[in-house]
């Protein structure tokens, strides 16, 4: 039995959660969002709440149970709410500037790195090293995160780089005489 597929999905007011053909749709002052229903999953949306099931007692079943329905509760949650990421620069030289949807980033390269911040996600960049994420998509807002860090991933010596705001680098001692 899975603790995170049997608990239900309450859909906040002003969200809109509805299934035709095989896919889910979730609507909510944020924006909209669409994805497939995994085939071996069946879902129930009455007054205000969705609940998942299997179909049948297979593990396959059973294993997309509970990732359907975190997955159908980011999405409400991202309609109704948003979500959203901070990412902290640190290194001396190092800062970021926005250009209208175009993030640049100054990263001890020989270059500045330009970065096409997509439609879904909106960016700002507070006083240079603080770079501000926010969007209704997690998937795609935790997918440009990942490409903005992996730009300069935080060295364990001295912890320069991008990394996100709460993030615990593992410190290296350096070299010892």
């Amino acid at each position: 039995m899975s603790r995170i597929g049997s608990s239900p999905i309450t859909l906040p007011e002003g969200t809109t959660l509805a299934q035709e053909g095989g896919i889910v749709s979730a609507k909510g002052s944020k924006g909209a969002l669409e994805m497939a229903l995994p085939p071996l999953v069946e879902l129930e949306i009455n007054d205000g709440k969705a609940m998942l099931k299997p179909q049948n007692d297979s593990q396959k079943s059973r294993a997309l149970w509970g990732t359907a329905r975190a997955v159908i509760n980011n999405m409400v949650v991202g309609v109704s709410e948003g979500f959203s990421k901070n990412l902290t620069i640190h290194g001396v030289g190092y800062r970021a500037q926005m250009q209208g949807k175009k993030l640049i980033l100054a990263l001890g390269y020989s270059h500045a790195v330009e970065m096409e911040v997509p439609e879904s996600i909106s960016a700002s960049v507070e006083n240079n090293t603080l770079i501000k994420l926010t969007s209704h998509d997690k998937e795609a807002l935790g997918q440009f995160a990942s490409e903005v860090r992996s730009k300069r991933p935080p060295e364990p010596y001295k912890g320069k780089g991008v990394r996100y705001e709460n993030e615990q680098i593992l410190r290296k001692e350096g070299k010892k005489k």
